[in-house]
């Protein structure tokens, strides 16, 4: 069986904590590798190699930090193929979704080649007799991500390209669920002339986590997963005294209006709803159409194509439509969930509970499942479930469907499909959501705009790639200078003014 390592300082180090994790594969369920947890001496010496490393990194040009993402891509665009079956394998999910994956956080990196326009200051000639005055934007230091298993590839891109190309050093603590393509990112951008120690991949649980939210010299943090934990990380880190990001859980609606054109957002419902078994943050997870007559006829096509859906291991094929889940636990937790909604009388329209794949026993599979008549009080209406279940809750008005979701703790994403353009910019408007969708079912922006939610999806003032990297991977310094000029004033005693 496969033992997996650090990387830290350019190399590949073995654990030194004598505490391993198991790494599955989810489609068959067996084990095929070991994980070393790191302790906090170990997380120290990843974080003092990066300290020693940033000072240099620090002042290389804007320019020959954005060549090295240049050369990144390159690779990766090389590799795509080797990346891909490495994350499905771990992962579960199919190897299309696996290249979409990878392609969503290169599209980041290629956003980073252009950090030289973003790192530019700004200046004023003349402020003052003889006074300009600028500002410059300057790396943090040391920073770490937390990334989640969903998105093994992407993630860590979206976190560590940017910091690195703002001239920080990067500690990443993956997910232990999937940590193969992590370590082989940051082995590709060593190979790509990032200087070693600049990138440091720490394998670990919760003492790791820990170990990042209380080290002294750790400036910022980044964290995308669960709601609890995404509290958790900002309350302590920011107590810490750090800057933090932290991207939390989802309960993302569709909106279909009466005149939308419903096979249109049938399509989007399956492939946001059930692409990667539902395991994304942004996945489609409520369908919410408008009046009786658009629910009854979205239903009655939704049903052959739920249906229809391929489930298999991504070895069977790019025509699979999903895989299995992460973990027999997740699959335990969305099977309950789904017994809770029939309990509390939802309509199981779909019912794949006794879905097992041939060959593939052991397997963390679900089928796809598809409810109508869901109530907002019912457990599979208030939990993100994360697995291949589509919700429709019924509603008699625009209104009481925009209410619906406004009234949802949770602002990740949102949706909806209409022909209507005063309605579509009236919800564009109203909606209390970071991302929306309209005749779009899953609204990500591309990388030069920014990624957040709002409420409990999101916890901090800055988003995720596009701009806001930029600001939140650097602090700014502004200058007031002044050349003697042959002017003599006196002391002045008053509050300076330069105006």
């Amino acid at each position: 069986m496969e033992e997996l390592y650090h990387f830290i300082n350019g190399k590949r180090i073995k654990g030194q904590s004598n505490n391993f994790g198991d790494v599955f594969n989810p489609a068959t369920g067996d084990v095929i590798a070991k994980l070393p947890y790191a302790n906090e001496t170990e997380l120290d010496n990843a974080v003092q190699g990066a300290k020693k490393a940033q000072l240099k990194w620090a002042v290389t040009s804007p320019q020959k930090r954005g060549r090295v993402m240049m050369e990144f891509v390159r690779l990766l665009n090389r590799d795509m193929e080797r990346l891909a079956k490495c994350l499905s394998k771990e992962h579960g999910k199919t190897i299309p979704d696996a290249r979409g994956d990878i392609q969503r956080g290169l599209e980041v990196v290629e956003f980073c080649i252009g950090a030289p326009h973003f790192l530019k200051g700004e200046f004023t000639d003349s402020a003052g007799t003889g006074i300009d005055m600028y500002s410059m934007r300057q790396p943090l230091g040391v920073v770490a991500g937390i990334t989640p298993f969903n998105f093994p590839a992407m993630i860590p891109m979206w976190k560590f390209a940017p910091a690195i190309a703002c001239g920080n050093a990067f500690i990443l603590k993956p997910s232990e669920r999937d940590p193969s393509v992590p370590l082989m990112l940051a082995e590709l951008m060593v190979e790509a002339g990032l200087p070693k120690g600049i990138l440091q991949v720490v394998n670990g649980d919760k003492i790791a986590v820990d170990a990042i939210l209380n080290h002294p010299d750790i400036t910022a943090i980044g964290f995308v997963g669960s709601t609890p934990i995404a509290q958790y990380i900002y309350t302590e880190g920011c107590r810490n005294g750090k800057r933090v990001q932290c991207f939390g859980g989802a309960k993302n609606h569709m909106i279909i209006m009466p005149d939308a054109d419903l096979d249109q957002a049938v399509d989007a419902l399956v492939g946001s709803g059930y692409g990667a078994a539902g395991e994304r943050c942004m996945a489609i997870s409520v369908a919410v159409p408008v009046g009786e007559k658009t629910a009854d006829l979205l239903i009655e096509k939704l049903i052959p194509k739920v249906e229809t859906l391929q489930v298999g291991p991504y070895t069977a094929g790019e025509n699979m439509d999903f895989g299995p889940l992460i973990t027999k636990e997740a699959r335990e937790r969305v099977l309950n969930l789904i017994d809770s909604g029939v309990k509390q009388g939802a309509m199981l329209k779909v019912d794949n509970r006794d879905f097992r794949m041939q060959g593939y026993e052991n397997g963390f599979f679900v089928g796809a499942h598809l409810f109508d008549m869901v109530k907002p009080e019912m457990d599979i209406y208030k939990e993100e479930i994360f697995g291949p279940v589509l919700s429709t809750v019924r509603t008699e008005s625009y209104q009481e469907a925009l209410d619906l979701v406004m009234n949802n703790p949770y602002g990740n994403g949102t949706s909806i499909f209409t022909r209507d353009g005063d309605t579509a910019r009236d919800f564009a408007h109203q909606i209390n959501v970071g991302m929306v969708g309209i005749n779009v079912p899953i609204p990500v922006p591309l990388a030069y705009h920014t990624f957040g939610g709002w409420k409990k999806s999101a916890f901090g003032d800055l988003n995720q790639h596009g701009p806001d990297a930029f600001r939140f991977y650097t602090k700014t310094k502004t200058v007031t200078s002044r050349w003697p000029s042959g002017i003599k004033e006196g002391a002045i005693l008053n509050f300076p003014s330069i105006g």
